[in-house]
This record gives C-alpha cells, sequence and structure tokens, in this order.
C-alpha cells in the first residue's frame, strides 16, 4: 500500500469516526436524605433540594439571582390596590402522569395548602388570600383580605408548587409535578433517581437524561465520593477545611457561594432560664462569632447579630448590638441569679456545621460558669418531632435556610417559643406594606428589636461550598432559595 493510499484511507477513517458525545447523566450529592418528596407538607428543606424545579414548578421561580420568573404563570396584572392579582397560564402543559394542567389544579394546590388541616410549612403565604377564581382553564384570580409586599416572592417557594389533585396524596412516596425530570426510583438511605421527562412544556430546555441524588451524610465520605468519580457535584460540600484542596485541583470547579441560611442556636424561650431576656444576652455576649466561623468553617461565613440575610439590601449588621463581652456576660448571669454556674443542654442535629459549632459553643459557654452538654440529635425525623413539633428542648441548633423567614419569630407556637408583641405586630405591618423603601425599613426595625431581645443566638451565615466536576456547567453558585436545580445543567466534552 502506497504512502498516499494509506493516508487517504486514515483520513477517510477519522473523518467518518463519530464524534465525542457529552454526558447525558448527572449525579449530585448531598448530605440529608429527605424524609419524602412533597414540599408542599412538610418543613425539611432536603426535599426542596430534590424536587423544586426539578420535579414541581410554582407559577413563578426565583432565579438563580433571586429574582422572580414566570414559570407556570407567562404573565400576571396586579390591581392598582394590591389586593388582585390575575395570572395567565402556560399553554400545552402537562403533569407527569400525562393530565392537564389548567387553573384548576392552582386553585386546588392553594386551597389545599391553606386549608386549616394543611401540614404545609409556609402557611402564611397563603393567608392573605381571600378568594381563588378561574374563569376560565387559563386564567387565575387570586384576591387579597390585604395588600401582600412578598406574595409574588413567596409563590415561587418549593411550599407554593402545583401539584394536581389526582396524584397529591401519594406525591410523598410518588412525586408528580409538570417539570422537566420526572421520578423513577427512591432507595431508601442511599439515592433518588429521575428521568428525563420527554413531554416538558419547554421543549429542548434540558440537556440531561438522568439525575440521581446520592445521600452521603459523612464529610469524608463526601470527598471521597468527588475525588472517585461517585458523585460529580456536591453542591454544599459538608468539609469546609478540604474546600481548599478542590480549589486547588483543576478537575473541580470549587466556587464559595452564599445562602439564605441563618444559623442560629436556638433556645426555647417558654422554659426557664431562657425566659429571661438577661440570661438570653448573657449567651451571646459569651459567643464569639469570628472564632466560631473559623472553627466550626474554616472562616467560610458571615457572622450576623439578628436574623435576616447579609444578601438582601434591607439586611443591617446587627453584630455590634450585643458584641463579645465574656465580663459582661458572666455580670448578666450574675444579676440574673445564675452567678454560681447555670447546666443546659443543646440538641444538635448531625450536620457538620451542627455538631462543630455546637462543639465550639459549649467551649466558649464554659468560660463564663456555663455548662453546656451536647445531646446529639437526628435530623430531620427526631429533630422535627423532639424540637420542631414537642418543643423538648433548652437549646439546639440549625439553619433556616429560607428567605424573608423572619416571621417565624412572630408565630404562634413556633418552636422558640418567643412572644413579642411589639415584633408581632411589625410583621403583620411589613407584610401588608407594598412600597419597597418603607418595607426595608420596617425591616432593619425589626433586625433590631430581635438583636437586643435575643430569642435565638445568631450565629453566622451558611456558605454554599459547591464541588462539581470542571466539564459541568450551569450549576447553582449561590442557593437564593433552598433548591438543587439542574434544569440547566449539562456536560461539556
Amino acid at each position: 500500500m502506497s504512502k498516499r493510499f494509506l493516508a487517504a484511507a486514515l483520513l477517510l477513517s477519522f473523518s467518518f469516526a463519530p464524534a465525542f458525545a457529552a454526558k447525558t447523566s448527572l449525579v449530585v450529592g448531598m448530605a440529608l436524605e429527605p424524609p419524602g418528596l412533597d414540599p408542599t407538607i412538610a418543613a425539611p428543606v432536603a426535599i426542596r433540594e430534590v424536587t423544586w424545579a426539578n420535579l414541581y414548578e410554582g407559577l413563578v421561580r426565583i432565579d438563580r439571582n433571586g429574582r422572580v420568573q414566570p414559570l407556570l404563570a407567562k404573565s400576571w396584572e396586579v390591581s392598582p390596590d394590591g389586593r388582585t392579582y390575575t395570572f395567565r397560564l402556560q399553554d400545552g402543559v402537562k403533569f407527569h402522569d400525562g393530565t392537564t394542567f389548567d387553573s384548576a389544579d392552582v386553585k386546588f394546590a392553594f386551597d389545599r395548602a391553606r386549608a386549616p388541616n394543611s401540614t404545609n410549612a409556609q402557611k402564611q403565604i397563603f393567608a392573605p388570600i381571600e378568594s381563588i377564581e378561574t374563569p376560565d382553564p387559563q386564567t387565575v384570580v387570586i384576591k387579597l383580605k390585604e395588600p401582600s409586599g412578598n406574595f409574588l416572592n413567596y409563590l415561587g417557594w418549593g411550599d407554593a408548587v402545583i401539584v394536581a389533585p389526582e396524584t397529591a396524596e401519594n406525591n410523598k412516596s410518588n412525586p408528580v409535578g409538570t417539570g422537566p425530570f420526572k421520578f423513577k426510583s427512591w432507595t431508601r438511605g442511599d439515592r433518588v433517581e429521575l428521568t428525563r421527562n420527554e413531554d416538558y412544556w419547554q421543549k429542548d430546555k434540558t440537556k440531561l437524561d438522568s439525575v440521581t441524588f446520592r445521600f452521603i451524610n459523612d464529610p469524608q465520605a463526601q470527598v471521597a465520593a468527588l475525588k472517585a468519580g461517585d458523585v460529580d457535584a456536591f453542591p454544599n460540600l459538608g468539609a469546609p477545611e478540604l474546600f481548599g484542596e478542590f480549589q486547588n485541583d483543576n478537575r473541580f470547579t470549587a466556587v464559595a457561594g452564599n445562602t439564605e441560611g441563618e444559623i442560629v442556636a436556638g433556645m426555647n424561650n417558654a422554659k426557664k432560664p431562657f425566659d429571661d431576656p438577661r440570661v438570653r444576652r448573657a449567651l451571646m455576649h459569651a459567643i464569639d462569632r469570628k472564632a466560631l466561623v473559623e472553627g466550626a468553617y474554616s472562616g467560610f461565613g458571615q457572622p450576623i447579630g439578628s436574623f435576616f440575610s447579609p444578601n438582601h439590601p434591607a439586611f443591617v449588621d446587627m453584630t455590634g448590638a450585643i458584641p463579645y463581652d465574656p465580663a459582661k456576660a458572666k455580670a448578666l448571669l450574675e444579676e440574673a441569679g445564675y452567678g454560681n454556674g447555670l447546666s443546659i443542654t443543646i440538641k444538635s442535629p448531625q450536620m457538620a456545621y451542627a455538631s462543630r459549632s455546637a462543639e465550639l459553643i459549649s467551649a466558649m459557654l464554659s468560660e463564663v460558669g456555663v455548662d453546656l452538654k451536647i445531646v446529639p440529635t437526628e435530623f430531620p425525623a427526631k429533630w422535627i418531632e423532639e424540637v420542631f413539633r414537642g418543643k423538648d428542648y433548652d437549646m439546639t441548633i440549625v439553619a433556616h435556610a429560607e428567605p424573608l423567614d423572619m416571621e417565624i419569630f412572630a408565630r404562634d407556637n413556633y418552636y422558640f417559643n418567643y412572644k413579642n408583641d411589639r415584633f408581632k405586630a411589625l410583621m403583620a405591618d411589613i407584610a401588608k406594606t407594598t412600597d419597597e423603601k418603607a418595607r426595608y425599613a420596617k425591616y432593619a426595625e425589626a433586625q433590631k428589636i430581635l438583636a437586643e431581645d435575643v430569642p435565638a443566638l445568631f450565629l453566622f451565615q451558611l456558605p454554599k461550598l459547591g464541588v462539581w466536576d470542571a466539564k459541568l456547567k450551569g450549576m447553582w453558585e449561590n442557593t437564593p432559595i433552598p433548591s438543587n436545580d439542574v434544569t440547566e445543567v449539562y456536560w461539556t466534552e
């Protein structure tokens, strides 16, 4: 064979060689397994991290920049008095079981969420609703009792996704939504598998054929799974001390982003000694927030002095309201009658940030004569049963991940058992204030009240330490809403 013929043959063979195809499967690691797959009936964030935007959709959505965008509602109009919202729905949308989505489904979903027997974790979203009308299949008219400044934003939460009457009862274990992925299987204790929804109403929106969420609680195991390629992405790595390794490894993209998660050490305000604000302030004075962030999260995370996200334009830095001051802490404890010491317990979930923070808090409180015993508590099931519902605790520690959720301190019978009539009235006023400037000023006042009254120890904002394969694109760098939205994720070759 001549050299010229050989070269031509090789050229021909290469020209017909198939191009390398990018991967279409994705494995996402999560620290916690959700207790169910219906975000409209239970509180744990892990439910939304699997299902929001992937399986279920709302009338609107919160995008990766925290802005409200159309989704199942393609447009809307708000009346001049701010009390009537008219939503025009998308055409051609179907649920995963093939049934048609229309205005009746919106009415069903919202009536279900606001019903007296509803277990929706964010029922305050629907509290302003006076009536829901469906003049035709593509139109929903929601009338409010009074204006609600955050109503559209709330409708983008996982708690407000649209579910159908035919399938809602079984969504906890067999979820049916309108999203870009359909439920395939759930291997308890290990993984949830989703598959591409071929009938999705936004054609060609997604590039992935399958998504698997794997549940790996141990931080060291998370790191090992990433390095071994057993998972492609860990949006919230639980080993901050090893995050730098990924930042220096060109096989990975590692981004230190932000979340809406305020980490607080909650106190049972109805129980002694926490019913005394002097004790609560003393405990806050005993906490060195900067040292806590360094020790618990390797310096990632921003200290906070109240319950409000630093990402919001109305944020006010209140860390100076009750600064680190052990001498002041001892004096307040003495004044409250605990000069000879105090023994309390803290129920700490197994998440890395919680257990590490609890250990550091225990050491700090010991310096002012407070003996803090750590009681490990399985999350979410045991924590929800004992702390959230049963209020059987002294202190606890958890990150509250929902945006704009300051009003939890105004709720009757919330697990903090905090009662402040002035704060409650202010939050009610904020809810119906539609003027943004005025609402932000009231948010500042509310932050000040909480900072000074200390219904919980305000610690730091949970960072989002995201690590994923460098060939993966479209992952969210920040978390303006609890989610692992993989709608726009794709692999490069």
